[in-house]
């Protein structure tokens, strides 16, 4: 996430529209990044362990609740809605990798890979929102990125020590997540990929699923 912020902050690309593409594709990328974590993480790993009740439940009360707290940032114009969708992919699947360590190191660390090849595009992504959104400086919001990033240990550790043996609840969380996540790449980061007279973004998308899908393969495999 910082990395990804810090690339943001320095990123000058010349002419004017190569930046553009560039940045309209880094978006689509994080999106598809996104898709690839519901389809291939939360969702198949989320279900497992869950009745079709509580499935149905987890997964609509987190598009719900993520469409009250988009409601409420208009409200107030607040729009961190990247922010918010790369920190509610990145605390779940940091706590289900913590569960995994107990399982098998090897795929906690395939895992821990996935997450922060992900993480670098949505951290670009939410930086250059947040600086469009705010007088913040780049230094200070790269420093605040810095210090979410702690949250995937501390989610990692709590994941590890406490919810590992209750694998409901961490099921309940990923599937949570996968539905707030979806609801934000529709109504937020897909819009916001899109340029008239433009065909490259669309394959930042599919690119980003692609990074997810060979982390899937490569760890189920």
């Amino acid at each position: 996430m910082p990395l990804g912020a810090t690339i943001a902050s320095v990123e000058r690309i010349r002419p004017q529209w190569l930046e553009t593409e560039v940045r309209h594709s880094v978006i689509a990328f994080g999106g598809g990044a996104l898709l690839a974590a519901v389809a291939l993480v939360l969702v198949p790993e989320g279900i497992e362990n869950l009745s079709l009740l509580l499935i149905v439940v987890c997964f609509a009360a987190g598009g719900i609740t993520f469409m009250v707290i988009d409601i409420l940032l208009a409200k107030y114009n607040t729009p961190f809605n990247q922010l918010i969708a790369m920190l509610s992919d990145f605390i779940p699947e940091a706590m289900a990798l913590g569960a995994t360590f107990t399982v098998s190191s090897d795929a906690g660390f395939l895992l821990a890979g996935i997450i922060a090849l992900q993480n670098l595009p949505e951290g670009f992504n939410a930086f250059r929102e947040v600086r469009s959104s705010t007088e913040y400086r780049s230094l200070r919001i790269v420093l605040i990125f810095t210090g979410l990033a702690l949250l995937g240990p501390a989610a990692g550790a709590i994941g590890h020590i406490f919810l590992a043996e209750y694998t409901v609840v961490i099921s309940c969380i990923m599937l949570f997540a996968a539905g707030g996540i979806l609801y934000i790449v529709f109504q937020d980061i897909a819009p916001q990929a899109q340029l008239k007279r433009h065909w490259a973004p669309p394959l930042g998308a599919v690119a980003g699923f692609m990074l997810g899908l060979l982390g899937h393969v490569a760890v189920v495999s």
